[in-house]
């Protein structure tokens, strides 16, 4: 089940052509995507009422998309407003139309009730659209469910593990007890990691002379959105002594794309004052780098799952802010049932 009176994220807007069809299945429903001849971001039901052939496979007439199977064209509302060798259209003959929202290159797409679909509940991904932000997109495509990865997410304590040569993991990350807190509609988690050696992208961007003190701040939220403040300041110097020497802001999602494979969008922005697009380049590379290694453990994980689906996890205290976060999602889909 997926909760669907939410904004999931659908694309990153650069993914959409100026004058062509982008196809996405978003919860198990195929979405057809594109612009509009003013630019406008239209996501359509990318199945024609007809015989159910994607509209995706047709092409873009003007505003409109005619079916590639029997020629029907719909309008950017989803109403069907030809139909070749047939003097009128049926009323019922369209398909359906997702309320869309475009904020900072991200497109997001209202699943559920159009009546409910709300922009300020929009997460604040600031950071992929501010001018004093370098970021690069990015993108994954999982075969795996999204709750396992939303579960690796929550708990960094995997970072000192699986990340050990990319991010700089090191014991202590996984020894630093996190603070968790409610926010509305997900979690806060804080961890602070004191007296550890800087990992090798942080170098990149600054020199050190001995060990920082590093800090993951982020929040959660439904459906599964990641808005992260991230960074390190030499040991022994504090807030008083000025801004971070390393600062960072994450924003990634997780979208469902099916009951077991999921759509991952991420980007990690570095302030401009800290550096130019050359350096958020090897960022990336060692972010794209980590997230393999998260992909790979975690296609591992879903198979042995699959294997016993039954077999019980032991939980442990490093779980606190996934547990919380699927409490906060059960309760989401018992409201909408």
């Amino acid at each position: 089940m997926f909760i669907r009176n939410c904004w999931y994220v659908v694309a990153w807007d650069h993914e959409i052509p100026a004058d062509g069809l982008f196809a996405r299945t978003v919860i198990g429903e195929p979405l057809l995507l594109y612009r509009t001849e003013g630019g406008e971001v239209v996501v359509l039901e990318d199945r024609c009422c007809h015989r159910l052939a994607p509209l995706s496979a047709g092409r873009k007439e003007g505003d409109c998309v005619r079916c590639g199977y029997h020629g029907l064209k719909f309008d950017a509302s989803g109403a069907c407003v030809e139909i070749p060798g047939l003097a009128s259209v049926p009323p019922k003959a369209r398909v359906r139309r997702y309320p869309v929202a475009v904020k900072n290159h991200w497109v997001f797409a209202w699943m559920g009730d159009p009546a409910l679909a709300d922009t300020a509940t929009l997460p604040d991904n600031f950071s992929c659209g501010d001018p004093d932000w370098h970021y690069k997109p990015g993108y994954l495509h999982y075969d795996t469910p999204w709750a396992l990865i939303a579960d690796n997410l929550l708990d960094f304590s995997h970072l000192s593990y699986v990340h050990e040569k990319t991010l700089g993991g090191t014991p202590a990350i996984a020894q630093a007890r996190p603070t968790i807190e409610k926010v509305p509609r997900g979690v806060r988690v804080s961890r602070h990691v004191a007296d550890v050696p800087p990992p090798p992208f942080y170098l990149r961007m600054k020199p050190f002379d001995g060990n920082i003190d590093r800090h993951f701040i982020y929040d959660f939220l439904l459906p599964a959105t990641l808005l992260m403040h991230s960074g390190g300041r030499p040991t022994g110097t504090t807030a008083s002594d000025g801004p971070p020497s390393v600062q960072l802001h994450s924003c990634q999602a997780l979208t469902p794309e099916t009951e077991n494979s999921t759509h991952y969008f991420f980007m990690q922005g570095v302030p401009t004052a800290q550096g130019g697009a050359g350096l958020v380049d090897n960022v990336f590379a060692s972010l794209v780098q980590a997230f393999n290694e998260d992909r790979d453990m975690i296609t591992a994980q879903a198979r042995i799952i699959a294997m016993k689906p039954d077999a019980p996890m032991l939980p442990l205290a490093m779980d606190s802010a996934l547990i919380q976060f699927r409490r906060i999602v059960d309760e989401a889909l018992r409201a909408e049932a």
